[in-house]
This record gives structure tokens, sequence and C-alpha cells, in this order.
């Protein structure tokens, strides 16, 4: 206290609104003007599309950079935007002369308001919490398209809304009244902390990814420091779980997993699922939400051998006290665990057994170093699914399934030369670039290695050089395409060195043989499974700005085969399957039930009964549907629906994963047989 006396009062109201010299530093380097004339530049001059940094863009920048500061209208008032509206006519000036004093200032603004927010709701942990969980509130989950806060005390509403939900939630998950306040009070003196530790770096990268992000979703500016991690993530030699995150609002959200890596093993994450506490072997777990992204990515982290704890609520949960610690032991990954491996399915049939190969491919890799070195026995998808190829042809398998299902792709190279095995050359992608011109990739190896029936089995995560794959193989007629649309990855991505950090451009566009982008839409599969990955929240399609689909002119191909002929058949029979199969049965119903929960959870309640009361409504749903359908398979019922995901890679739970595996060989052997049958019927 008497440090603020001695300050004085002006002194005194500096030191809370955080306008101190911390934030007075907040001003572009030198350095950091030359960078964005040179983000614009290459925007302007080598972006695939036609980019034009004028007042229209501006809007679209400037919005998305207040999306990026405040995306729930949680701290900046209507007068603080209109403060800056000049912005929405001006940034693209701004960005093209490295002038950035106007985006910085709007930062300051922003820090301003948030920290005094923070140390607002500290105060009040501070002070005590009283509330009451009776009434009618009602707390609405995301304001992205509310209207700016017109003043403090509309603010201060919102706020103590969000400060008694934290609480709620923590109360239901049975925290003591003073636990729970020292929880809130580390979680926003952490925030607090964390936000005077931005730096110019920290504001000239929102700034960047304001206008990258308002091109499209994956060209992206990297500090020297980012930079320098993602050449360590590229050598694939960093330590860790194996899972790329995403923010999501004020929870980190798990994007996807590294094949082979340490998480996928595990079997304790999956795609969409939200971590909201991270501790490290013995240690306490610290809360995470609000909790910048590359922070909670640097807590993750660590050595080979030691065990990171995750608290984790699942991707089909609504209510977020449903969560469940789960543990991690942090690895590298290398290259043998994304290795091609092969196995025989039998399939029971009124004629007999009939037996199927199934080909998990879970990324396109290529041991580059040996590959340039001239070795001649190097590892890589092609060589490792060709052996596996043989070996399952030896075994007498009638057809082949290549498992394509949460592939995010990887090199190119291997998703043409791995089409070769299927085909008598030919083309298998167009590379349209930023001038439009068109390049032609394909195979130029006469003859193939196997000739057989052929299906590709793919779902949401299946990306970029697998839906190369996935499309040729249906342009060409070499087989069926199963599963569910894939991720809609269609663009080529370079890194472009810059006079301080790099620029990750979006240069190039992929087409399938056919003249359809893979771009947005992905591809299409031939008999479609239902799947619990909501597109609204993974997919190319669910990203801001994402690059649209189009067509270019269809090269010349031959077709081996008409699978089309057959489809209304094959989707018939899957269709009779699947209604007796008691994990497709589930995973059909699993479905709609999530989406429809996801419609009806714009809000929760405030009130601990109610809000318990609909928990419990939706999460017995959940638990009747698994319930239903471990009864139909004959296992023991589970008393809680979250006790599902434990039992999801054991062999006596018989998980849904493992029925489309199956069910995609049962639609592989139908196509043989139907096609067979036509050949026969034709040659007679």
């Amino acid at each position: 206290m008497s440090l603020i006396v001695t300050l004085g009062r002006a002194a005194t109201l500096a030191l809370l609104l955080g306008t101190g010299p911390a934030l007075a530093a907040l001003a572009p380097s030198d350095a950091q003007h030359q960078a964005a004339v040179e983000v614009a530049e290459s925007l302007r001059y080598g972006h695939y599309a036609d980019v034009s940094l004028d007042d229209a863009w501006s809007r679209q920048a400037f919005d998305r950079y207040l999306d990026l500061l405040d995306g729930q209208r949680a701290y900046l008032l209507r007068r603080d935007v209109t403060a800056f509206e000049d912005l929405a006519t001006t940034l693209d000036d701004a960005i093209l002369d490295g002038d950035l004093s106007r985006p910085f200032a709007l930062y300051r603004r922003y820090h301003e308001r948030a920290e005094a927010r923070l140390e607002w709701l500290v105060a009040r942990v501070d002070a005590g919490l009283d509330f009451r969980f009776d009434g009618d509130q009602r707390m609405l989950l995301d304001r992205e398209d509310t209207p700016w806060p017109a003043s403090e005390s509309a603010l201060d509403e919102l706020w103590t809304k969000r400060l008694k939900n934290a609480a709620l939630t923590l109360t239901i998950s049975d925290q003591e009244p003073e636990a729970i306040e020292e929880t809130l009070r580390e979680r926003y003196e952490g925030q607090l902390t964390r936000l005077r530790q931005t730096n110019a770096e920290d504001v000239f990268g929102l700034i960047m990814a304001a206008v990258t992000g308002s091109i499209d979703p994956h060209s992206e500016y990297l500090s020297p420091r980012q930079s320098e991690s993602f050449d360590i993530q590229m050598r694939l030699s960093l330590e860790g779980i194996g899972a790329l995150l995403q923010a999501d609002g004020e929870y980190v959200k798990v994007a996807s997993l590294v094949p082979g890596g340490p998480a996928e093993r595990a079997g304790v994450l999956k795609p969409a699922d939200r971590i909201v506490g991270v501790g490290q072997e013995g240690e306490e777990i610290v809360n995470v939400v609000g909790m910048r992204l590359d922070d909670v990515v640097d807590m993750i982290r660590g050595p080979k051998g030691s065990v990171v704890r995750l608290d984790v609520v699942p991707a089909q949960a609504v209510d977020m006290t449903r969560s469940k610690v789960v543990e991690i032991t942090r690895d590298t990954v290398n290259l043998e665990d994304q290795a091609a491996q092969g196995e025989i399915i039998e399939v029971e049939r009124a004629d007999g057994v009939h037996r199927l190969g199934v080909i998990e491919i879970p990324t396109f890799y290529v041991d580059f170093d040996a590959w340039q070195a001239g070795e001649e026995d190097y590892r890589s998808t092609t060589r490792d699914v060709a052996k596996e190829i043989e070996r399952l042809v030896d075994e007498v398998a009638e057809g082949i399934v290549l498992d394509l299902r949460d592939n995010g792709g990887g090199a190119l190279q291997e998703a043409n030369s791995l089409i070769g095995l299927f085909i008598d050359r030919g083309p298998t992608v167009q590379v349209r670039d930023a001038r439009g011109r068109i390049s032609l990739y394909g195979d130029t190896e006469s003859g193939t290695l196997y000739d057989g029936p052929l299906a590709v089995l793919v779902n949401r995560l299946s990306a970029s050089a697998s839906e190369i794959l996935a499309g040729a193989i249906q342009d060409y007629g070499r087989g069926l395409v199963v599963g569910s649309d894939t991720f809609g990855k269609g663009t080529v991505q370079t890194l472009n060195e810059l006079s301080h950090g790099q620029l990750k451009l979006t240069r190039a566009k992929f087409y399938r043989i056919s003249g359809e982008s893979t771009q947005h839409r992905g591809v299409t599969p031939d008999v479609r499974f239902p799947s619990l990955v909501d597109p609204e929240t993974i997919g190319e399609s669910s990203l801001d700005n994402a690059l649209a689909w189009d067509q270019v002119r269809e090269v010349q191909y031959r077709r081996y085969g008409e699978p089309e002929r057959y489809l209304e058949t094959l989707r018939e029979r899957h269709r009779q399957r699947a209604d007796a199969h008691p994990n497709f049965h589930y995973l059909e119903r699993q479905a709609k039930l999530a989406e429809r929960l996801r419609e009806q959870h714009t809000s929760v309640s405030l009130n601990r009964e109610q809000r318990q009361r609909e928990a419990e409504a939706q999460e017995a749903e959940q638990l009747a549907l698994e319930n239903q359908r471990r009864e139909a398979l004959g296992l023991e019922p589970l008393d809680e629906w979250i006790d599902a995901r434990d039992e999801e890679d054991s062999d006596e739970a018989q998980p849904v994963d493992r029925a489309q595996v199956v069910e995609a060989a049962e639609i592989l052997l139908d196509y043989a047989r139907l096609d067979d049958g036509l050949r026969f019927a034709e040659y007679d």
C-alpha cells in the first residue's frame, strides 16, 4: 500500500490498468516492420489465390484480428472497436508500408481491458465466492456472433456468469469451497502472469496470423522461435506425446494424433477431445482452461520416458465436468512405428470362410536420408506395402483393403508410387500453381504388383496424400472407397525465409485426374459409414477462409473397372449387415445423438440441480446406447458412460473401429463376387 501512496493517484491508475512501462514497450521493431512488408509482397505475388490487399481485404483481416484478440466478445467494448474502425479500410496500407503502429495500439487496448478484467476476477475470488446455484440463469457458450458489449456493467454481468459457471463446474466435480477458490485464483493469476509476459514478438505474430489467416487457414507466419520448433517437428525428433493441438475458445482441443506416436499407442486420446489440465508425474494437475496454446504445448512436452498426466474431456461429452485423468509416456516417433502392417481377416459366408487382406497405412513416409544416400534397401510406404501385398497374396487373400483412416498424408511421391502398385502406368494427380500452370504426376513404371479386388477405407482424418490415393483409385475404377467423407486438404504449402522469421505459404492446389479438386469437399466414399467426428469442428470445411472447391480439365486415363454398376447392391447389402450389427447400429445412433446434443447445447444452466439433470439425462442416453451395444455383443454393461473409453481397445469390447475394418472386408468380398459374376456372364 505504501508503494501505491508514494506513486500517487495517476501512477496508481496506470498500475491498475497495466499502462506502465511493460505495456508501453509493446511496439513494433524495425525487423518486424520489414517482415510485414515481405509477408504482404509474398501474399500478393506468391500465394495460390489472386490476393488483393485492398479495402475489402482490410475489413476481413480487421475482423479476423478482432476474433483472434477477443473472439468471445468478453474484453473489448463497443467503443474500443469503434475507436479502431479506421483499420477496416487502412490495414492493407499499414501492412504494405510496414507501419504497424495502429494494429499494435489495438492490441494494447485489448491488453489493458484483459489485464483489468483478470485483476477484477482475482479480487472477486479473494473477496470470497458466495454464489447461490439456483434460479433460472443460463450462460451462452458461444458468443462469437454476439454484439460487442456496450458498457463495463454489461461485461461485469457476463463475467459474473462466467465466474459462477466456473465455480459451479468445480462444485459439481466435488471440490470443497476453499479448494474451488484456490483453483480459480490460480487460474486467473496464471492467466494474468502470462498476459503480462506478452512481448512484441507475440503481438506481431497475432497481427500476421490475422493477415495470413484472412487468405487461407494454412498460410502462416512463423516467428524465429516458431521456425526453430517447426524444424524440430519436421525432423520428428521432438519428444512429446505425438498430438497436434489447437485452440478452441478457452480450451485446447486435440486436432489429430501422430501415427505411431505415444498418444495413439496409448489409446487414451481421440480427435476433438479437450484438455483441461496438465500435470507431471507425481505432481498436481494444473488447470489449463484459458491458457495460451503454446504454453499448454510446452507443459505437455518433456524428456523421453517421462510421464505426463492429462485431464481430458472426451469429444462426445457435452458437460465439461465429465473429465478423466489419463497418463501418457513421452517418446519419440520412429519410422518403424509408422510402418504399414497387414493382416488376414476371415469372413464367413454360406459357402465357407473367405480370407481378405487388410493393410493399415498410418502415413506416407520415406527415409529421405537413406534414399538420397543411394541405399538400396531404404524404408518407404510403397516398399513396405509391396511386401505386405506379396505376403497376403501368398496367404491366399481374395482381396485387399487399404486402411487409410487417420492418415493425414506425408510424402507425395509415396502416394504416387503406391498408386502405381495397382495400375499399369498413368497419371495420379494434377498440381496447379499460382500462375495457373498444371503439372501432372503419375506412375511411369509398366506393370502392376496387384490387380485383384481392392478397397480403400477412409474417414474424416484421411487427408492430403491419402485423398490423392483414394481419389485416383476411385477415378480409375480400380476399386471401391468406403468409410466417411475425407478431410478435404487439397492445397500445397512451401516454407519461405524472411528477413525475420519464415512464411508458410499456400502455393498450389491438388486436383484429381478427373479434374475435381480434393480441396474443401474431400473424397466422397462409394459406400458411406456413419462418423462420430463432427465435420463442423474437424476438417477443411470447418476452417475459416478455406479455399473453395473447383475443377480443372480432366486428363486422359484408362478405366480398370466399373464399380458404380454395383453400388446400389453393395449399399443395400451393407445396410442389411449394419442394421444387424451391434457396433454399426451403435455408431449410427451415436452419431445422430451427438449431432442433436451439439445443436441443443448452446447454453448451460447456472442452476446446480438443473445443470445436473441436463448432464445426467444426456449421459443416460449415451450410456443406454453403449450398453445396448454391449448387451447385443454379450458383454457386461457399464455403470458409467465415460468408462467406455477404457474398454475400446480391449479385444473383448469389439470396438467400433474394428467393426469398420471387418465391414470393409465384407463389402470388398461382395464386390469381388459381383464383378466376377458379371465378367463370367459377359464372357459366357
